[in-house]
């Protein structure tokens, strides 16, 4: 399988919103990537699409984030969501949209990438638990899911001279995307 990543563009929006509809098998993600796309407050914006041929099978959207109380200026993004399609998973299309997405945001200048994920999968692309290391969810999470709250730094020297709670684009700035 040829794993093609590219930028979505305006015209692939009903192929984002199936790709995130059929990966959760809900409308839940497909009306929340919709809403952050429609966001001003979520802008700048990096969204993905993974092609096989002609069809998508993945998207992985990263919005504008910032951190509050941070004495430093830093570029903060939230990864949210990624999903890949049924027929399309653990065959390496979410690693490779993670990877496309980083080296974007490296390029661009972005020095922090936020994460709610599997605690289990992210920290293979470098994200490591956020909450320890000062950099707090915008709502708190339960004890059980504390370490899904996943950081990576993209600029060296950036963990450890900043801390604050992440403030998010309005769209995702509400409690139950944070209960996990």
């Amino acid at each position: 399988m040829h794993i093609h990543i590219r930028e979505a563009l305006d015209f692939d929006r009903e192929a984002v919103l199936s790709v995130e509809q059929l990966a959760f098998e809900r409308d839940d993600e497909a009306e929340l990537v919709q809403e952050l796309l429609d966001d001003p407050s979520a802008r700048p914006l990096v969204s993905l699409l993974a092609m096989v041929d002609d069809r998508a099978v993945g998207h992985i959207l990263f919005t504008r984030a910032y951190l509050t109380h941070a004495e430093n200026a830093v570029a903060v993004v939230i990864l949210a969501p990624l999903a890949v399609v049924p027929d399309a998973q653990k065959q390496g299309v979410g690693g490779k949209l993670v990877e496309r997405g980083l080296q974007l945001l490296a390029e661009a200048g972005v020095d922090l990438i936020f994460v709610l994920g599997h605690p289990a999968y992210y920290p293979r692309y470098g994200f490591t638990p956020a909450i320890s290391l000062g950099l707090e969810p915008p709502y708190p999470l339960p004890d059980a899911h504390v370490d899904a709250w996943m950081v990576r730094a993209l600029r060296p020297g950036v963990i450890g001279i900043v801390s604050g709670k992440v403030r998010c684009a309005d769209a995702l700035n509400r409690p139950e995307y944070w209960r996990e």
